[in-house]
């Protein structure tokens, strides 16, 4: 029988460096009986910022459900959860990275924001902790910044672009103009999108930075239109690409045939502006709730405790830390050498993920979708928002092996 405990204090760790201390918000415990040291999974996440939809607390419940599911225990051991909130502050991430290291924890997870994603890497490579990485996007985590303990989960800018940069371009959106976050993930997917732009025919006008947290885009969409570009990139997530599209609509930004190209959009989106201000938007991903019998029955779990549906970093979350235990219990082990070796060894199988393969580099291929926001007039259901388009198998979605510039893969 499994028991299930959610302190709801906050704790304020100290943290290296001279820096303030930073606040370890909802650390839960999910433990089996017994009394043996638990084995711990640490979350770092976005719990306040404009991430916090996305992952947030979403990513400590589907991770609580990979755990629950698992038994509560491995290798006799109880399993103990950890969230903290990283701020989407590289500075703050890495600190507590390092810290939660030194006191044992055996595996971090999420990153939210990829600049606090890669200085959690950094302290990762040098723990020799793994890290699964389930929040940041840049493609750069398996290219020349890769470790032997990172594994990406869900998706990254590489295949954002693949799927919805080509797709939007062979469809005859062929010059563009980005509106771009200004830090790591931005830069990535603006990178990544205008390459599959130029290899698809297509032409880049220019581009724009906006400061992550901008709550008012009026300026950087009046650029976009000046530019004359048949299709506006939003190189960014969350809020900031919620108040994109939402300030377009109001300004009646494509009502002359500008095209809005979300290159990274998730269903909380949706959720949050609406699906009459979303018709028509088509984005990449490797998850939607309402894709098929399996994705249905484990989103109403998860629905039935945070009433609003998964989306992809809340399934990536579940698989990541799910195929993490079974490599644990396989290897005997919680050491992170032997594991990683288990865990690229095995494919991932869970209720999205069939046989998916895990690159030396860390790449979890997931097939990837593209989806278009339908009417609101054709939903038939709650949360019924998604027509699929087509589909990429892992291998066609994502970089290719020998281009990443990973210095674990030998070519």
């Amino acid at each position: 029988m499994i028991e299930t405990t959610t302190r709801r204090t906050v704790l304020k760790h100290a943290i290296l460096g001279g820096l303030a201390a930073a606040p370890l918000a909802m650390p839960a415990i999910v433990r089996a009986q017994g009394t043996s040291k638990p084995v711990r999974i640490g979350l770092l996440s976005d719990l306040n910022g404009p991430y916090r939809e996305v992952g947030g607390l979403g990513n400590h419940m589907a991770t609580e459900m990979a755990i629950a599911d698992f038994g509560g225990s491995v290798l006799d051991r109880p399993i103990e959860l950890l969230q903290a909130d990283d701020q989407n502050k590289p500075d703050v991430a890495a600190a507590l990275a390092r810290q939660w290291a030194d006191d044992g924890v055996d595996v971090l997870a999420d990153g939210a924001a990829s600049s606090s994603g890669l200085a959690i890497q950094q302290i990762a490579r040098e723990k020799k902790r793994i890290y699964l990485i389930t929040g940041p996007s840049t493609s750069d985590m398996t290219g020349k910044q890769c470790s032997p303990y990172g594994v990406h989960w869900s998706y990254d800018t590489y295949a954002l672009a693949t799927g919805t940069g080509r797709a939007t371009t062979k469809a005859g959106g062929d010059s563009w103009y980005f509106i771009t976050a200004d830090y790591a993930f931005g830069y990535a997917l603006e990178r990544d999108s205008m390459n599959a732009v130029k290899a698809a025919g297509g032409r880049v006008l220019g581009s724009v930075r906006a400061p992550l947290g901008t709550a008012d885009f009026s300026s950087y969409l009046v650029q976009a239109r000046a530019s004359g570009a048949k299709v506006i990139g939003l190189a960014n997530a969350g809020t900031d690409a919620q108040n994109c599209v939402k300030q377009a609509a109001e300004f009646g930004l494509t009502q002359d045939g500008t095209k809005l190209a979300t290159l990274l959009f998730q269903i909380s989106d949706v959720v949050s502006l609406g699906q009459k201000t979303c018709e028509g938007l088509v984005f990449t991903d490797s998850f939607y709730w309402d894709m098929n019998d399996a994705s249905r029955a484990w989103a109403k779990r998860y629905m039935a405790r945070m009433k609003t549906p998964p989306g992809i970093l809340h399934a990536g979350s579940y698989a990541a830390a799910t195929h993490w235990l079974k490599a644990v219990k396989a290897a005997g082990t919680t050491d992170s050498d032997a594991v990683v070796a288990r865990m690229k060894a095995t494919p991932v199988n869970d209720f999205y993920n069939t046989d998916v393969k895990i690159r030396e580099d860390g790449r979890v291929l997931h097939k990837m979708f593209l989806w278009q926001v339908k009417p609101a007039s054709e939903a038939k259901y709650a949360f019924d928002f998604c027509r699929e388009l087509t589909s990429l198998s892992g291998d066609e979605a994502f970089r290719p092996l020998a281009d990443g510039g990973c210095p674990l893969v030998k070519v």
